[in-house]
């Protein structure tokens, strides 16, 4: 295989790769979009939940590969950054009292530090970094989108949405686990008292 053909290989493959990270965000940016103006609270978590996981996906793959290097020494503007602040409060009007926790800052400190955060605004915040990378991207700029995405997933968005992963899967395990220890609980107390009320035979 000639130098030229070789080159083009790669490049197709890039294109590729970056068409599919482009897929994904795009998609997480609609779904958190939907999510906030659905007003469908009890939905919100296991569906924030699953777009998350999927994003994360993404980054895994950007974290994995060689560092990306842009053509151009500084990055070119895209203009304005989309303006997420409706999405923020209408994610925090849906999460209400689980829209705050608390995370290890970095697991590998000496002295790990508790922070807190918001779900709200670490999706919000993420969506923001990955829509950036997505302008570059629609704008052809397929080595810069790359370097962006995964620039900014090593350096912010990774670690805000490994956070709010935890932070969801928490509420969704609390939800099932409580319920069935409840509903286990009301069952051997309704068998306690048959055990009381019904006469010997």
């Amino acid at each position: 295989m000639g130098e030229a053909a070789q080159h083009d290989v790669v490049d197709s493959g890039l294109e590729d790769f970056a068409q599919s990270v482009a897929d994904q965000v795009q998609n997480f940016l609609m779904a958190v979009r939907a999510i906030a103006s659905s007003g469908d609270a009890p939905r919100a978590v296991p569906l924030l939940l699953l777009e998350v996981s999927q994003l994360l996906l993404a980054g895994a793959r950007l974290g994995a590969h060689v560092d990306f290097v842009p053509a151009e020494t500084y990055e070119t503007d895209v203009g304005p950054d989309p303006d997420l602040d409706a999405v923020r409060e209408s994610l925090a009007g849906l999460l209400d009292s689980i829209d705050l926790y608390h995370e290890v800052f970095d697991p590998y400190a000496p002295s790990p530090e508790v922070l807190s955060a918001r779900v709200s605004d670490d999706v919000s915040a993420i969506a923001g970094s990955v829509a950036h990378g997505l302008a570059h991207h629609r704008a052809g700029r397929i080595d810069e989108a790359l370097w962006w995405w995964q620039f900014s997933y090593v350096s912010s968005w990774g670690a805000e949405a490994s956070g709010v992963l935890r932070a969801l899967q928490s509420v969704v395990s609390h939800d099932r686990l409580d319920s069935d220890a409840a509903h286990t609980q009301e069952i051997e107390r309704i068998a306690a008292a048959d055990e009381i009320t019904v006469p010997p035979v």
